[in-house]
């Protein structure tokens, strides 16, 4: 079963049989990339130049970083969800947020952060971790020193919000690091948010 059978399968377990927006296959720096793209106000081509330029980065500042993505990840999935980046383990997708790449406030830096974060997770997918298993604070903690590793690594004008963002991140208590997320809640905010952008 290729990436986007998986993925769809992996998204329509998920959604239980709702209704989803459809999908546009692409390639972007040599990955699959889904789309799932439900807002009319954002241009898809714009969050896949947004994609292009941050995966650009990572391979430019720590070309043995996108080694790594292309081993652990099958491809990207962008679609609104209720947070900046996602793995999912059983399709291997990397979830990349339809809005937070649609962003011209940020450079690709963040972006390119966001996905090292969620390749990290993927990485100790592949090195056998499971669920069941898992201690999710020193596995978020693993995340967040790749992203200050990388923002280190950038110009300090760009590395900046990156290293400041995963600085803050590392002082947090266990329980504030990998904090527990009632998702319907957040995915009530959001669609709230997506009402009042469709009737602007």
């Amino acid at each position: 079963m290729g990436f986007l059978s998986r993925l769809r399968a992996a998204l329509g377990a998920e959604s239980g049989g709702a209704e989803r927006v459809p999908q546009e296959l692409h390639e972007v720096h040599g990955f699959e990339v889904i789309v799932e793209n439900s807002r009319p106000d954002i241009a898809t081509n714009d969050v896949l130049t947004r994609l292009d330029e941050a995966l650009e980065l990572i391979e430019r500042v720590q070309p043995w970083r996108m080694a790594h993505l292309r081993r652990d990840l099958a491809g990207f999935l962008v679609t609104r969800y209720p947070c900046r980046g996602a793995y999912f383990p059983d399709s291997r997708a990397c979830m990349t947020e339809l809005t937070f790449l649609a962003r011209r406030d940020i450079t690709a830096a963040p972006v390119a952060s966001s996905i090292i974060h969620e390749g990290m997770h993927a990485r100790v997918h592949q090195c056998g971790v499971r669920a069941e298993s898992r201690d999710l604070a020193r596995e978020e903690r693993i995340c967040r020193h790749a992203e200050l590793d990388f923002g280190l690594a950038l110009p300090p004008e760009l590395g900046a919000p990156v290293v400041e963002r995963a600085r803050a991140s590392l002082e947090l208590e266990d329980a504030e690091v990998a904090p527990s997320i009632d998702w319907s809640v957040a995915l009530g905010r959001q669609e709230a948010i997506d009402r009042e952008a469709r009737n602007k």
